[in-house]
């Protein structure tokens, strides 16, 4: 059971930073110029399964379910390549020869649909493992 614990807790882990990501990504959806140089590019997460593994401890008996379990975790963190939207306006700061203006690479709706997903993927973690400490309350209350 401590297993499924450390599992639901990689997945909170993994959801707060694809919720921290798509943060930022909205917070910098009209930067054109940043640090680097440029407009800003949407970042994504890469997500990575993990294997969870037996506990290792001599005479514990682990059970399939705890052997199979697989834990996720954030293989990284990258820019998304996708071409940048050019908008004509020769009067901003950062406009080229052209007049044209590079944007940044984030669409808004999809941002909010990603940060409600990864909010409800990080109550469903913890809604799981209350319901797991609840087990394991009263399989101790069984044993007294």
């Amino acid at each position: 059971m401590l297993k499924a614990m450390e599992v639901l807790g990689q997945g909170m882990a993994a959801q707060r930073i694809r919720l921290q990501t798509a943060s930022a990504n909205l917070a910098n959806a009209e930067t054109t110029r940043t640090a680097a140089g440029g407009a800003y590019r949407r970042q994504e997460v890469v997500f990575q399964s993990t294997p969870v593994g037996r506990s290792g401890e001599p005479g514990q008996d682990t059970s399939d379910f705890e052997s199979t379990l697989q834990g996720v975790k954030v293989a990284r963190i990258q820019e998304d390549q996708s071409p940048l939207p050019m908008i004509y306006d020769p009067g901003h700061p950062d406009a080229n020869a052209d007049g044209m203006v590079a944007k940044p690479n984030v669409n808004v709706v999809d941002e909010m649909v990603d940060i409600m997903g990864a909010a409800r993927s990080f109550d469903s973690n913890v809604t799981a493992f209350e319901a797991l400490k609840q087990m394991v309350n009263k399989s101790m209350e069984i044993g007294r």
